[in-house]
Formats: structure tokens, C-alpha cells, sequence
């Protein structure tokens, strides 16, 4: 199902590409959609859903259901008074805020009053998208994975519904996307309740700020605020430095992005979505080694995608973003200045779905402040480097500074993950294996072959651009399939066997 959501997140983005160009308009729209979906990642995806996750587990094996049920009913009342407040404030305070994460739109007026606007549209979001990451937090603690997993298709069908219907209709086509934002939370939301009705787990919204439930899940959620913000600041970070640059600045990261959370969303979000409620599980149940063993599979599982991953977004970025955005509005020299920051991003992407998996860790135990502290001292790294790196590219011609913002994010998660193993470890929540370093060696040599096979076979850059959108599809695949067979074949040879990976 995540699969399915990001393959339609190509297929939106392709639609963004076609039907608007990467200028003024667009990097105002990235801009109204980035500030709610930080704070969606930070309350819904992040610090909610790994507070509210481990303390429902908690309720449903040590309490009663009544009791379980109440604890719904309170966290719902309280989370949606909450946020409520908070979407009104932030649809009142929109110029505010747009002030504040994108300070070089000041000096460009209407640029600055078209994003405010969009805001306006965009913002109250983050309360429907957070009662639905709720919804989603509860079916996953009772092991119904698909429905959550599949919620975010109708986010990208409503978006690519209003770019293609609805924006030749407004005066300001943009506008239409911010619209689609907007109708997806209400459908989101909508979509899920009947499937919480059919387990008896319907909230009855009670407000519930004293209770012993909700008080343990804000004690939880104040430090996992702070780890879940670091990533999703640093991103903020880098749209404030990127509004001060080229225009079309924030454009090429948000396309880069976009492709790195393909791999990223797929699996590495998938499994630590899945990880989260049988750790917390094994937590309360079946003791350290389970807990050990499972943080084991997941990491090797993890590494046996990531790893080839990143050295196909390496090789093949600009091939992949010729071929599913330049068309129409989105030319050549923005598939160009994308790849760039996409190789850079790419670099980070073993990194990244490290962090994913090696946090719940923590999270599993209702320890979040490890994680927050660790966080807190990456994000301050990823921000010394990125005025480093972007002020050295400032001074060269051959390399363009929204690379810097990129290569910095994916040194902080070295930085980052290195820091949660190396504190698992020291802690003896996790332990050495002699099972994990031969594998990780016999995918690092797949890896090599795979990547000798596709420079081999790799046309000349100028090519793709003049070829047609089935031949570029076509080519691409030329390359892809014959590189995945060697790494699959590869890793056979060396004697590596699905077994291996078994949980």
C-alpha cells in the first residue's frame, strides 16, 4: 500500500511539473504546503504517533477494553481541541509564518501574498491529516497495517484531480493544489472512520487533559516533539536559505526530495511503521532478545534495499528526472540543477532509514529523550554545514549552492544514526551479531557489479532529452532491470538467501 502511495506521489509531481513551471508559483506553493505538512510530520507522523502508539500497546495488553476505549476517547477530545486552536491561529497568523520560514520572499510582494494566501488554504490540514494519523496510530496497534498504509493515495488522487480539472479554472492555477490539500485531510479522515467502526474503536471525543493516559502520552510526546522536529526543521532550514537563492531554488529540492522519499517511504518508513508496535510488543512481552532480534531484522532488511538504492538515485538522477518531469513547463535545465541535489540527497539515504529504524529503539521503550538529545545536536550540524557549504558554492560557478543544503542534510544523518547505534549498543538494548557483517559485505559487492553494469550500459547524458517520453521509459528500464538482476544474482551467488532475512 505504501508502495501504491508513492508510485501516485510520482505520478502527482509529474502533473505539478507538467502544468506549472519551476518559478515564483511554485516555490510558493512548496512553501504554504511545507509549513503544515512540518507540523503534520512533527504532531501526526511524528511525536504523537510515537507517544500515542507505545501507550495504547501498553493499554490493550495490560488494561481492560472499556479502559482502552476511554483512552481513545480522551486523546481524540484533547488532540482535536488542540489542534483546532492551533489551525485557526495559523490560517489568522499565515503572513506571520511565511515571514518567518521563507524570509526571502519579503522583498517580492506578490510572491509573498500568493504564498500567505495558499496558506490560508493549506493550513488547516494538520488538524485533519493529525485526527487521521489517530485513526491510523490505532488500526496499527491492533495490526491492520493496509488501510493507514493506503490513506495517502487520496491525498496525491486529490491533488492531481484539482491540478488537471480545477486549476484552468482559477485565475491563479497554483491555487488549485493548495485547494487539493485541503479536500484530501477531509477525505483522508473521512475514509478511515468506517474501518475503526468495524473493530468498536470509534472515538467518542471526551476532552481528557488529566487523565493518566493522556498526561503519559504528552510526557512522552514533549521530548519526541523535539526528535521528531529535527529533521523536519532542518528541511525548514533549508526552504529559508533556498528563498534567499536562484529562483527555482526550492523547486529542484522539493523534486529531489520527492525521489529520495520514494525508497525512503516505501520501505524505510513501511518497516518502522511495522517495527514501532512488535517492539514495543516484545517490550512488554517477550523480553530483550526478541526486542534485540527484531531490531536486527529490520536493520539488515533495511540496508538490502538502501544500499543499491542509493547508488541508483546516484548514477541515474538526471535520466530518471528527464524521464518523469521534463516535459511541458519543467525544461532541461531544471532536471539538470534537481539531479544535483538529488545526488546529494541520495548520498544520505542508508542514513536516513537507519535513523527510522534505530529510533524505535527508543521510542519502543517510551524512552524519547535519548533520541531528542542526539537529534538536537545533528540538527545543529546540519545547519553549521549548511551556511558552510552553500557560502563556499556561492563563490564557484561549476556547482550550484542548493547542492550545499542538500549534501549537509545528508551528513547530519550520518551523524545522526551513527550516534542512536552507537547509544543502543553502549546501552545493551542492542548487541553485536556475527550474522549481520557478512551479509552487509556480500551487499556492498552486488553493489559494485551492479553499478559497473549500469555505467556500462548508460547512453550519453545529452540523449535523453531528445528522445521521446516511451523511449525514455524505455532506456530507463535498459538500465534499471539489467542492474537489478546482477545485484539480485550476485547476492545468490555469494550464497545470500531469503532465510537470512527472516524475523
Amino acid at each position: 500500500m505504501t508502495l501504491l502511495s508513492r508510485v501516485l506521489g510520482l505520478a502527482r509531481d509529474i502533473v505539478i511539473a507538467r502544468f506549472f513551471d519551476a518559478g515564483d508559483s511554485t516555490d510558493a506553493f512548496f512553501v504554504a504546503f511545507k509549513i503544515p505538512n512540518f507540523l503534520r510530520r512533527l504532531f501526526a507522523e511524528g511525536a504523537f504517533s510515537l507517544a500515542f502508539v507505545p501507550v495504547l500497546t501498553e493499554y490493550r495488553n495490560q488494561y481492560s477494553l472499556a479502559q482502552t476505549r476511554d483512552l481513545i476517547n480522551r486523546v481524540a477530545g484533547t488532540l482535536g481541541i488542540i489542534l483546532l486552536i492551533l489551525a485557526l491561529g495559523g490560517v489568522l497568523a499565515s503572513p506571520v509564518l511565511i515571514g518567518i520560514f521563507a524570509a526571502g520572499f519579503i522583498d517580492q510582494p506578490e510572491k509573498f501574498d500568493l504564498t500567505a494566501n495558499m496558506l490560508r488554504i493549506t493550513f488547516p490540514y494538520i488538524l485533519l491529516i493529525s485526527m487521521t494519523a489517530m485513526a491510523g496510530g490505532i488500526l496499527n496497534t491492533w495490526k491492520h497495517f493496509a488501510v493507514p498504509a493506503f490513506t495517502p493515495v487520496l491525498l496525491n488522487l486529490s491533488m492531481i484531480g484539482c491540478a488537471v480539472w480545477l486549476s484552468p479554472h482559477l485565475d491563479l492555477p497554483i491555487t488549485a493544489l493548495a485547494w487539493g490539500v485541503l479536500l484530501a485531510g477531509i477525505v483522508q479522515l473521512l475514509f478511515q472512520l468506517p474501518f475503526l467502526y468495524n473493530e468498536g474503536l470509534l472515538p467518542r471525543p471526551a476532552w481528557g487533559w488529566r487523565h493518566e493516559g493522556v498526561q503519559k502520552i504528552i510526557k512522552l510526546m514533549v521530548p519526541a516533539l523535539f526528535g521528531s522536529s529535527v529533521a523536519q526543521i532542518n528541511l525548514l532550514f533549508d526552504t529559508f536559505i533556498a528563498s534567499f537563492l536562484v529562483s527555482g531554488s526550492v523547486t529542484w529540492l522539493y523534486f529531489s526530495d520527492r525521489l529520495l522519499e520514494f525508497p525512503l517511504g516505501v520501505f524505510g518508513i513501511a518497516l518502522a511503521t511495522v517495527v514501532l508496535p512488535n517492539l514495543s510488543e516484545a517490550h512488554y512481552k517477550k523480553g530483550a532478545s526478541h526486542f534485540n532480534q527484531t531490531i536486527q531484522w529490520a536493520l539488515k532488511l533495511s540496508l538490502l534495499i538502501a544500499i543499491p538504492a542509493t547508488i541508483g538515485l546516484f548514477l541515474l538522477s538526471q535520466p530518471i528526472l528527464v524521464t518523469l518531469f521534463q516535459y511541458g513547463e519543467f525544461e532541461s535545465n531544471d532536471s539538470l540543477m534537481a539531479a544535483y541535489s538529488l545526488m546529494a540527497y541520495s548520498l544520505g539515504l542508508p542514513a536516513f532509514i537507519l535513523i527510522k529504524i534505530l529510533a524505535t529503539g527508543f521510542y519502543a521503550r517510551q524512552d524519547t529523550k535519548t533520541p531528542v538529545r542526539i537529534g538536537i545536536q545533528a540538527m545543529i550540524l546540519n545547519m553549521v554545514l549548511n551556511v558552510i557549504f552553500v557560502v563556499s558554492m556561492l563563490h564557484y560557478d561549476f556547482i550550484a549552492p542548493h547542492v550545499g543544503l542538500a549534501l549537509a542534510t545528508s551528513a547530519s544523518a550520518y551523524f545522526n544514526a551513527a550516534m542512536l547505534a552507537m547509544t543502543l549498543k553502549r546501552d545493551s538494548i542492542i548487541e553485536s551479531s556475527e550474522t549481520f557483517a557478512l551479509p552487509v559485505l556480500k551487499i556492498l559487492i552486488a553493489c559494485s557489479a551492479m553499478s559497473l553494469v549500469i555505467l556500462w550500459l548508460s547512453p550519453t547524458s545529452d540523449s535523453w532529452a531528445q528522445w521521446l517520453w516511451f523511449d525514455r521509459v524505455y532506456q530507463l528500464a535498459l538500465l534499471i532491470v539489467p542492474g537489478f538482476l546482477c545485484y539480485t544474482i550476485m547476492l545468490w551467488i555469494m550464497g545470500l538467501r531469503r532465510n537470512q532475512f527472516a524475523n
